[in-house]
């Protein structure tokens, strides 16, 4: 059984059907995305490119502080843009570094490196293509102060223990003088979080729904996707943004040999958005072991780009 098809499987004969958000990401799927990405409701992107822009200097004059020279690893790099932006800024702030691009998409690494190096072309960059998890630790190895970057929010994919067990993971591999810059999405009014992940043009809910278009198509499936709807909850005292597909009536989907049933306003859970106060960082970082060097956040107060180093 391919790795798909046993995930899809594995969520959904659960009691609490699940559906791993990683698999939103086909052909189509990426296209929507990328409209999701310049929804004016969906602040993110926006918020991290304003802190790049305008705080890069702040963030390069603390790094000279700390040593001359840098290695600078990102995980989840995708195709580079925003982190060109960066890099550039760290090069004209006289920052000396390297960077390395670590994703699991070679086709997506050649984009990484032709938009760096076309924004930086002395710059020494190398890919790694694979499972970051697998990849990163040998990375972090080859020198010392490693500047690891984990952008776009990505840590709010992970519940709380996912969170602590993604530091831990860091902490094992990094060296005492590493430091990460980490995205974190704020708390903030309840309906601006809402607005961004149930727009009123459909587009977040065609994301979702797509999901059940690509299991149709990879697994032969039987899913009648009209039959489905997406509904995102968020709660302010958690901080959790969850995304569910509700089925609209009593039915039954052929994945193979397998019948899965649901039964009317059941839901799939899809994808957790955790959303932060600074306090939160800050006890999350200290429970793992690091320590909060600054905040860098942008003038809404809406995303931090949260520089953090390692305790001991």
């Amino acid at each position: 059984m391919n790795s798909f098809k046993e995930d899809i499987l594995s969520g959904l004969r659960k009691e609490q059907k699940t559906l791993p958000s990683r698999y939103f990401y086909d052909k189509k799927g990426d296209a929507l995305f990328q409209q999701i990405m310049h929804m004016e409701s969906y602040y993110l992107p926006g918020c991290e490119r304003e802190i790049i822009e305008k705080q890069s200097a702040d963030i390069a004059k603390i790094l000279k502080e700390h040593n001359p020279h840098w290695n600078i690893v990102e995980l989840g790099a995708g195709d580079g843009t925003k982190t060109a932006v960066f890099l550039k800024k760290l090069d004209e702030s006289e920052v000396s570094m390297r960077y390395t691009a670590l994703d699991i998409s070679p086709n997506i690494l050649k984009e990484n490196k032709a938009n760096v190096t076309a924004a930086i072309p002395q710059l020494e960059v190398e890919s790694v293509a694979g499972n970051y998890f697998e990849t990163c630790d040998e990375v972090l190895k080859k020198q010392s102060h490693n500047l690891i970057l984990f952008l776009g929010s990505t840590i709010g994919n992970y519940n709380k223990e996912r969170a602590n067990e993604f530091l831990q993971w860091l902490y094992k591999g990094m060296k005492k003088n590493d430091l990460i810059l980490i995205a974190f999405d704020l708390k903030k009014h309840p309906k601006t979080i809402l607005n961004a992940y149930n727009d009123k043009e459909g587009i977040t809910k065609a994301f979702n729904l797509n999901l059940l278009t690509r299991i149709n198509r990879e697994l032969n499936a039987g899913f009648d996707v009209n039959a489905f709807d997406h509904y995102p909850y968020y709660d302010p005292l958690s901080g959790n943004c969850l995304s569910f597909l509700v089925s609209l009536k009593k039915q039954s989907v052929t994945i193979g040999n397998e019948n899965i049933s649901f039964y009317k306003n059941e839901v799939i859970h899809t994808e957790i958005s955790k959303k932060y106060h600074l306090d939160d960082i800050g006890q999350l970082s200290r429970e793992n072991s690091f320590e909060p060097v600054k905040h860098f956040i942008d003038s809404k107060r809406y995303y931090s780009l949260s520089l953090l180093r390692r305790n001991g």
